[in-house]
């Protein structure tokens, strides 16, 4: 039998998890055929969006949130979808514990029975235990290996682009063509880990006489890294390999672009070609390298029109958030449809390998760990011909099959 229906939220000011403790299973299927929440009876599905609006990710929130809101708009708009959409939003301040209260408050006030969100690998991790928990369908926009690796479980589904799959396009280029002696800097927290990790073990297999020169941490929100930029340039690496995002790459890159770094290394990072970073590092971004998710440039699948759509409601070019957020959504609600229900435990049987139609063409959440097969590419941060911020030149392209781990290696046991 379906689960109960949680789209309603609160009934009569009564919490919906006292209501189901007070009607009961059998009470509970009769109020569902009043009610008539199936697809082809118009019901109503509430996506929750949680984003750091605050902390220290804040910048990259917004687009994630903007992408969500246009793919909920867009389930409304077409006809290819027979329910109605809506969405309700909460801040995880970039924190594991606010994140999960956040999302805990939209399921159990809102009636929220699909969660998409945080950009925090950390964030991330504490949703992926409360999906299980709850038993809601959950769109991580967290890039750890662990979400959909170890940490996996059935109502886990990634379409935002993890860092073992960002690694292939970026370990292989990195020790072949800019240098073999690598210094690892990481924020020290999952994604931190998860970057070095990957990218470290990439690059030996790539290419035999690369080195691992030393391995640093800071501390995610830091401000002031002098002392690690000072110890990079006066040792021997080529490059400095930067595991890190959001204001703390920012930070870093702008202040080793002041004390001369940039002559010295070559500055990599997988997330060194985001919209936000360009646009806050400006002339400091160029000659950088890194690894691309999504830029809207892309010739792909339905790619041109989310672009077209996105400019005309934001006024902004949508990045990478925005578009995790937007596929998210939409790739979820394709599932919804073929399920032919509501119901998330009935969505989450269908979502594996469902094939659909999206961004970089037909894709899907794979079977054996939930995450879906993203194409990556190397690129370089280029001065364009008007100025800041940074062109972005892609390099090499790894397709999806190829880039995602194989799913012996994903460490994911629970699907």
């Amino acid at each position: 039998m379906p689960r109960d229906d949680k789209r309603q939220g609160v009934v009569a000011g009564v919490d919906r998890r006292a209501f189901l403790a007070a009607v009961g299973g059998s009470g509970l299927a009769g109020l569902a055929g009043c009610t008539g929440l199936g697809p082809g009876d118009g019901g109503t599905v509430t996506f929750g969006v949680v984003s750091p609006i605050s902390g220290a990710y804040s910048s990259l929130a917004p687009a994630q949130r903007n992408g969500a809101e246009l793919a909920v708009d867009t389930i409304n708009e077409r006809d290819e979808f027979s329910f109605e959409a809506e969405m309700v939003t909460g801040d995880t301040e970039t924190e594991a514990t606010q994140g999960r209260q956040a999302a805990q408050r939209i399921i159990e006030q809102d009636g929220a029975d699909y969660l998409m969100g945080a950009i925090s690998s950390s964030v991330g991790l504490a949703l992926n235990e409360l999906a299980a928990e709850e038993e809601v369908v959950y769109n991580p926009g967290a890039a750890a290996v662990p979400i959909t690796g170890e940490n996996c479980n059935e109502w886990v589904f990634r379409a935002e682009t993890n860092t073992a799959q960002i690694a292939e396009a970026v370990s292989a280029y990195t020790v072949n063509e800019l240098g073999t002696d690598v210094w690892f800097h990481i924020a020290d927290y999952p994604y931190g880990e998860s970057v070095l990790n990957r990218t470290r073990r990439r690059m030996a297999e790539a290419n035999s006489e690369s080195a691992v020169v030393e391995t640093s941490r800071s501390q995610l929100g830091a401000d002031n890294y002098d002392t690690f930029i000072s110890d990079i340039g006066n040792s021997e690496a080529e490059v400095a390999l930067l595991g890190m995002t959001g204001g703390d790459l920012i930070n870093f890159v702008a202040q080793a672009a002041d004390q001369g770094l940039k002559d010295e290394v070559e500055i990599v990072s997988p997330t060194m070609t985001f919209q936000v970073v360009r646009g806050a590092l400006g002339p400091a971004a160029y000659g950088t390298y890194g690894g691309v998710r999504y830029v809207p440039a892309l010739d792909t699948g339905d790619n041109g029109d989310f672009v077209d759509a996105y400019e005309s409601e934001y006024d902004a070019t949508p990045d990478n958030f925005a578009r995790v957020g937007y596929q998210s959504i939409l790739m979820t609600g394709a599932g919804i449809e073929e399920a032919d229900s509501t119901d998330p435990a009935e969505v989450k049987d269908v979502l594996p390998d469902l094939e659909t139609e999206t961004i970089f063409g037909t894709n899907r959440y794979r079977g054996c760990d939930g995450q879906a097969l993203n194409p990556t590419w190397m690129a370089e941060n280029v001065e364009p011909d008007g100025g800041d911020p940074a062109r972005v030149e892609l390099l090499e392209e790894v397709s999806g099959e190829d880039a995602a781990l194989p799913c012996g290696e994903t460490g994911c046991d629970a699907r």
